[in-house]
């Protein structure tokens, strides 16, 4: 109780007088994914907690569609007050390299408040697919050339490492774009597609239920979550790697005092020792950072993913 109260001291004293009157009603997250994927999963773990540090309650939205832009683009075009916020993910900085042209600039439209945490993604497949390792994937992908579904998030860093995958593996094999990693998760556990890169975060139930068989995570090193599974860059695809983050952005304008507190709430509720945990347990690794380096990060992975993008060939029909 004493470090609550100590952290919500520290929310509540900050800014100036703008700051200092907000929030007077409700903040609204907008989140361009449906319910279940694992941008949803954090913001609403988060939620809660955020909610008792300001006072005022933090309302989840969910706007599907476009591989995240509907949302996106709501948000941008929302008043710079602090009470429409987007937690965004991977698309936030792939979909310009996927799309000939948005109906926002994801630099100079958004305000970026905190970068969140980053996840790993996870290579499953469905347990009626014969295969137990990478290595057998891709034999019985290359066997049944155009005959085997990867369903994917589309715009997001997965549905690139499908497309990183095929071109890697040399392998022929549908990438299915779904509105959210929550659908296409759907689809996977009713074996309606056969395999699926996803956020740990929303995998790891499935993997411990026998619902799903892990093969491989996707990031450059192996997680503690998981350490007996190995990476796909060892399992045989010689430097793969696609992993994701999370960022609360604001749109551009926004006073720098809200989103100074607004920051500052976030990253008291991420780095409490119960919601490192929590986030761990579900391979969530928390970053917690500042504006700044949230705008760094940006502005480096933009770059990188278009060098995929371009690489693989992918787009999103």
């Amino acid at each position: 109780m004493r470090n609550a109260a100590l952290l919500a001291a520290a929310v509540l004293g900050c800014g100036t007088a703008v700051a200092q009157t907000y929030p007077s009603k409700p903040i609204r997250v907008v989140i361009g994914a449906g319910a279940g994927g694992g941008t949803d999963i954090l913001g609403r773990t988060l939620g809660p907690k955020v909610t008792e540090l300001l006072g005022q309650q933090i309302i989840i939205d969910n706007r599907p569609g476009a591989a995240t832009n509907i949302g996106a683009e709501l948000v941008a075009r929302a008043a710079p007050d602090g009470y429409t916020l987007l937690m965004a993910s991977s698309p936030h900085v792939i979909n310009p390299s996927l799309f000939a042209k948005l109906p926002f600039d994801p630099v100079t439209d958004f305000a970026p408040v905190c970068r969140l945490a980053v996840v790993q993604n996870g290579l499953v497949v469905h347990p009626s697919l014969p295969v137990k390792s990478v290595k057998e994937l891709i034999a019985l992908a290359k066997s049944r050339p155009g005959k085997l579904n990867f369903g994917s998030s589309a715009g997001t860093s997965q549905f690139l490492a499908v497309e990183l995958f095929k071109t890697m593996a040399g392998i022929d094999v549908a990438n299915i774009p779904y509105k959210g990693g929550g659908p296409a998760l759907t689809d996977l556990l009713a074996g309606q597609v056969e395999m699926q890169f996803n956020t740990l975060l929303a995998l790891l139930p499935f993997i411990k239920a026998g619902k799903v068989r892990a093969l491989a995570v996707a990031g450059a090193q192996r997680s503690a979550l998981m350490p007996e599974m190995p990476t796909v860059s060892e399992a045989g695809l010689r430097g793969f790697e696609a992993s994701g983050f999370y960022g609360l952005f604001a749109p551009a304008n926004t006073p720098r005092d809200i989103v100074t507190r607004l920051n500052t709430a976030y990253v008291a509720v991420l780095t409490t020792p119960e919601m490192k945990k929590r986030l761990n347990d579900q391979g969530v690794d928390v970053i917690a950072g500042t504006p700044d380096e949230l705008a760094e990060y940006v502005r480096e992975q933009m770059p990188k993913w278009a060098k995929v993008v371009k690489a693989s060939g992918a787009k999103i029909e």
